[in-house]
């Protein structure tokens, strides 16, 4: 190899640094290194392949970013971690996603015949990258990587709490993803989104946090609650996921781990002491209460509500079955 260019040597360092010592042959062809100096190289065990083209330039493990760095190479130009490998980068997972997902514009396929070990290749011009400095990574915003998360999420549920964990975790905004989801020409659960972007903003942290306020409060007629509210009680401050200031009435939505640790006990003990000093009433809702139980836990909070001195009316929703339905049937025929 003659590096006789000064400058070509440190772009040259830049590249192995910055990729954690992973290489394509074209960058290394860019470099000064003919397809001899490669090849020695590679028979002395000083360099090995990673994938067809894509080397490592050093011995010993490969760590986690270094194979990333190779399976975007070997993808080839355009090419971005995306799906659940983009979530990892961002930090919107804590775990390395099981399969590498890398996306590559629509109107191009990876240089590649075969598919690759380990990797699913998606084609699409609607994910956008994330601009960042050449050392990092190349994957899609997190905006897109949210959306995409969405879109092949197997149930609602499962695509709002990607929503729910980017938003809570401060990546994205409501409003930016609202604004990514405009530039989509199609996309799955559309209406649902835009509907659960707005209680994302709203303060809704979870599914069921969702499924409550769109399944028991909006859909039978109960006044808006405000979400994660601030309260100080007995000098300390706590935050409610439901909160009707005006009647004194707290919803709490507990999730299906909350049963299978010490936050039930820790919780209890919390309301009790807040049942001494404050005169709130509080319910606590799990999966089963904001889904298939959805109209008698409005029934439930409709009746506190009222005692509070609510003087609205709950209407019933679209479930055949709902309590209220029943309830107007039961006034129609008894009207002489």
């Amino acid at each position: 190899m003659h590096m006789d260019d000064d400058r070509t040597a440190r772009d040259w360092a830049f590249v192995l640094h910055a990729q954690r010592g992973i290489a394509a042959k074209a960058q290394a062809r860019q470099a000064g290194l003919s397809a001899k100096a490669v090849e020695h190289r590679l028979r002395s065990g000083k360099w090995r392949y990673v994938r067809r083209g894509v080397y490592a330039t050093f011995t010993g493990e490969i760590p986690r970013q270094a194979r990333l760095w190779a399976a975007v190479r070997r993808a080839g130009p355009g090419a971005m971690l995306s799906h659940e490998t983009a979530a990892e980068v961002h930090g919107l997972i804590d775990r390395p996603s099981k399969t590498i997902h890398i996306t590559v514009p629509w109107r191009r396929r990876p240089a590649q015949k075969r598919p690759l070990q380990g990797v699913v290749i998606h084609r699409s011009d609607q994910s956008h990258p994330q601009y960042l400095p050449p050392w990092e990574l190349p994957r899609t915003c997190i905006e897109d990587t949210v959306l995409d998360l969405v879109a092949a999420a197997r149930t609602f549920d499962d695509a709002y709490s990607w929503v729910a964990r980017a938003t809570f975790r401060q990546l994205t905004t409501a409003a930016m993803l609202r604004a990514a989801l405009a530039d989509r020409s199609r996309f799955r659960w559309r209406a649902w989104l835009t509907d659960s972007l707005a209680d994302a903003a709203d303060g809704a942290q979870s599914p069921l946090e969702l499924r409550y306020t769109r399944d028991v409060e909006r859909a039978h007629g109960l006044p808006k609650a405000r979400r994660q509210a601030r309260r100080e009680i007995g000098g300390k401050v706590h935050y409610k996921d439901n909160w009707y200031p005006e009647f004194g009435v707290c919803v709490e939505i507990d999730g299906p781990s909350y049963h299978q640790n010490e936050q039930v006990s820790r919780d209890n003990r919390r309301d009790n002491r807040n049942l001494a000093e404050d005169d709130a009433r509080t319910f606590r809702f799990g999966p089963v209460e904001v889904t298939e139980l959805a109209c008698e836990s409005a029934a439930m909070v409709a009746a506190t509500l009222r005692r509070g001195g609510w003087q609205g009316k709950p209407r019933p929703c679209r479930r055949k079955t709902c309590v209220f339905r029943r309830t107007d049937q039961m006034r129609d025929t008894s009207t002489p």
